[in-house]
């Protein structure tokens, strides 16, 4: 069995062991990310902060994180160290990130506005920065761990699954875990629950640190001879960061990648909202119980559909390739969206929930496919460029994501503006119910339409990952 340079066996599968170290880091990192946006209600709820106030606390951390990412890629790439380039920073990072999550939320009602706005924003910059120093190597290590074509998907399936966890297993709780009488008000709440999810995220994160091997645990560069040298000058240290993004960007399969999952991701976000407000408001005439009780049943059945697609995700993809598991796992949430139009019934309340077996096919296969995908251009980039720059094509592949995010909560407002919708109002007008409806279904399915559409572009089929494999083999002394 042949050996590369790094000491790995590239034709053995990766150990599931490791598929689940792995993703014990994908607890740990979407377990911070859903806490440090759904405790934020504390600030208005417990501490009277204003809505605008929150708003401002929320995107401020997040700029600076959208800056940090990219930096921090092209640091762990270039990082030569005894433990490696990723698992220090990941070690480190998640320790930190850790601790500063659970002493924010140690602090009592009864200060001012201005107090508590400097106080969260002052920890909420760290924090984001600590989350950053472990999230973007952590990304990075996925991408390198196998050199498998379809052991990519399976480890990017595992990771994918417990993931989901947080997001749709933990957070639902959250609110209700904070009002619980025990802790005599939900500031007590949020600082007990603050520290268990630390808890949580330190012993999640640490795993794949502590268990993993890395198989280029040294920088890849022409020009690398050690360590970084940190008397270099800053100039031409920025510069070859510079250098680094423009050429990450010029990869035009990682371009499509990181579109499509913008169109496919967003196109969800941005009316993320109409579903309830036509449930409420158009099914149920303003009924906002019996439109609770619908949400929560269909929320129920996507978050078990989810699971179950990743799986099938994964299973598929072994079978006919990633590029056409995309097509046929986005067509069928396309088919869910248009469904919508014909589903929300006033006669038959219920017939919408057979788009909630149908909607969660993208989004599910979505995180699944593209990290293993990704994984390949990083195979590509390093034919080409000789470096492995899995740290920036994370960081950029994450930015992209986060601020598709931003941009779609911005013109889902203006959206729901434009039709009409007036929350003042038991009953909202004739148009504004048509305009919700047809949003609610047109634009997440354009949207996947057009992702369809640039993946058929992507040029790395499981024969051409295989010769790349083979060539980058042959170049490290593979024998």
């Amino acid at each position: 069995m042949t050996t590369d340079s790094q000491g790995t066996k590239p034709s053995r599968a990766l150990p599931y062991k490791d598929m689940l170290f792995y993703g014990c880091g994908a607890f740990a990192n979407n377990l911070q990310a859903a806490a440090s946006g759904g405790m934020m209600i504390v600030l208005n709820l417990a501490f009277s902060i204003s809505p605008t106030v929150v708003g401002i606390l929320s995107a401020i951390p997040r700029l600076v994180d959208a800056i940090s990412d990219p930096v921090m890629g092209y640091v762990s790439d270039h990082t030569n160290s005894r433990w490696g380039r990723r698992r220090p920073f990941i070690f480190s990072g998640i320790l930190v990130a850790g601790v500063i999550f659970a002493l924010m939320w140690q602090i009592g009602d009864g200060q001012s506005e201005t107090f508590y706005f400097v106080y969260f924003l002052a920890f909420l910059i760290v924090f984001f920065l600590a989350y950053t120093i472990f999230a973007t190597p952590w990304v990075a290590l996925g991408y390198e761990l196998t050199p498998d074509y379809h052991e990519r998907t399976k480890l990017m399936g595992v990771q994918n699954f417990m993931g989901q966890v947080p997001f749709l297993v933990l957070a639902p709780w959250f609110l209700w875990f904070m009002e619980l009488d025990v802790f005599g008000g939900m500031a007590n709440g949020a600082s007990v629950l603050g520290i268990t999810v630390a808890v949580l995220c330190i012993a999640g994160g640490l795993i794949p640190a502590l268990f993993l091997r890395e198989r280029f645990a040294q920088a890849t560069t022409a020009e690398s001879t050690g360590r970084i040298d940190l008397k270099e000058a800053i100039v031409s240290e920025v510069a070859r960061f510079l250098a680094g993004f423009a050429e990450t960007l010029k990869n035009r399969d990682f371009v499509m990648l990181a579109i499509a999952t913008f169109l496919v991701f967003n196109g969800f976000q941005l009316i993320g909202a109409f579903q309830s407000y036509v449930i409420i408001y158009y099914v149920f005439a303003g009924d906002r119980d019996a439109g609770g009780l619908l949400l929560g049943q269909f929320g129920m059945i996507s978050s078990v559909v989810t699971f179950v697609v990743i799986a099938i995700t994964t299973f598929l993809s072994t079978r006919i390739g990633k590029r056409q598991t995309f097509y046929v796992m986005i067509g069928i949430s396309t088919i869910g969206y248009l469904l919508k139009w014909f589903c929300y019934s006033t006669e038959y309340p219920y017939l919408i929930l057979v788009t909630a077996f149908l909607i969660p096919f993208g989004l599910g296969a979505l995180f699944t496919l593209m990290g293993s995908m990704i994984a390949d251009v990083c195979d590509k980039d390093e034919l080409v460029t000789g470096e492995r720059r899995e740290g920036m094509y994370g960081a950029i592949f994450w930015w992209v994501v986060k601020l598709g995010m931003s941009v779609a909560l911005l013109l889902g407002g203006i959206l729901l503006d434009v039709t009409g919708f007036d929350v003042d109002l038991e009953v909202q007008a004739e148009e504004t119910l048509y305009l919700l409806r047809l949003f609610d279904a047109i634009v997440p399915a354009a949207a996947s339409l057009l992702s369809i559409f640039l993946v058929a572009s992507y040029s790395i089929t499981e024969k051409r990952a295989v010769e790349i494999r083979a060539e980058l083999e042959l170049r490290r002394g593979v024998v």
